[in-house]
């Protein structure tokens, strides 16, 4: 399967991807600047992403984990996802995000 991701300089990126795997790991496995601190424990914001609207329907919803955890992060809008928290799946195919202020590594 493939997903899209478009980076901080609005750089369109298409990336394969295992299925069941965290969307996070597929960003950082390919190489794109996601910071990523917890390593995909839910217990930070740093993978924050902006999934397009026209996926938003086919995820699952958020957990309260995953509430709490863009409660405490900025620039958060109503497409805003954590990206260790959504796992790659045949019906996610073509899935469309953008990663998120705050996701950036350190440099």
């Amino acid at each position: 399967m493939k997903i899209t991701v478009v980076d901080r300089d609005g750089v369109e990126h298409t990336l394969a991807a295992l299925d069941g795997w965290r969307v996070m790991e597929v960003i950082r496995d390919w190489g794109l600047p996601i910071k990523a601190e917890c390593g995909g424990a839910c217990a930070c914001g740093t993978c924050h992403v902006y999934v397009d609207p026209e996926w938003m329907d086919q995820l699952p919803p958020p957990t309260d984990e995953e509430m709490d955890q863009l409660d405490q992060i900025f620039e958060v809008q109503e497409n805003s996802r954590l990206a260790c928290q959504i796992l790659t799946a045949e019906n996610l195919e073509g899935l469309r995000l953008t990663l998120a202020p705050g996701s950036e590594l350190d440099g």
